[in-house]
């Protein structure tokens, strides 16, 4: 169900003609603008103009900002061949545009000193959050944790509708044998941005948490990631998963 486009761009209304950005008086310029006031004080349509380099770049930016609503957070999920469908963008542009959108990503993703430890849900989910929020289908990933809850890494086992149908819980635990990680985290997604926990949600977790027992590897917490939200099963106490 996940794999329909989110984005109907055939409906786009046809852009209207506008005046070239070096028709402009030159303090109304983006990079101009940027250069005087700085980025922060500019408006998104002219950090994307900016970032286009085309001599539309404000008419482009703005059909850009229309086929989001205006959501800044929708534009990484528009796809390179969706980004060409906006007049004006060409491959060039496509291409600076999802450069600029993975730079923002890993900066805002980017831990500093050692590798990060978890001690809380919160320091579990910030880890993929900004990763995972605007993904378009469930991705199930799971953070390995050595003895100091240190991250060993945060592998992808399962990408669509998780339900305990198709989740195979054995592939879920391989890594973490692999990488003899004495406990794990689960963090998956919801692409409708609601991170409640659904009945399957609860179900597959259980499944988990007593494979993990037996297996001796810890199941610490089972993250749900939405838009911008997150929720984590242990600190909500759902369906008595874990002990007091």
């Amino acid at each position: 169900m996940y794999n329909k486009t989110l984005f109907d761009l055939s409906t786009l209304p046809a852009a209207q003609p506008s005046r070239l950005i070096r028709e402009l008086p030159l303090c109304e310029q983006p990079l101009q603008r940027l250069y005087q006031v700085g980025a922060q004080a500019i408006s998104s349509a002219e950090l994307i103009a900016a970032v286009l380099q085309s001599a539309n770049g404000l008419e482009i930016a703005h059909q850009l900002l229309t086929v989001v609503d205006g959501q800044l957070h929708r534009l990484p999920r528009l796809t390179r061949p969706q980004l060409k469908q906006v007049r004006g963008i060409g491959d060039a542009q496509a291409a600076r545009l999802q450069a600029a959108l993975e730079l923002g990503r890993r900066v805002l993703q980017a831990e500093t000193g050692d590798r990060p430890s978890v001690s809380s849900p919160a320091d579990a989910a910030n880890l993929l959050l900004y990763e995972m929020m605007n993904l378009e289908q469930e991705h199930l990933r799971v953070i390995l944790l050595d003895t100091r809850n240190r991250v060993l890494g945060t592998p992808t086992i399962y990408i669509g509708s998780l339900n305990t149908s198709v989740v195979r819980v054995g592939e879920l635990f391989r890594p973490a044998i692999t990488h003899a990680a004495a406990a794990i985290i689960v963090v998956h997604n919801h692409p409708s941005g609601d991170p409640s926990p659904s009945p399957e949600d609860i179900s597959t977790t259980r499944r988990i948490k007593q494979v993990g027992d037996l297996m001796d590897i810890s199941l610490l917490d089972h993250v749900i990631i939405g838009r911008g939200r997150w929720v984590s099963l242990k600190e909500k106490g759902l369906g008595a998963l874990w002990d007091e």
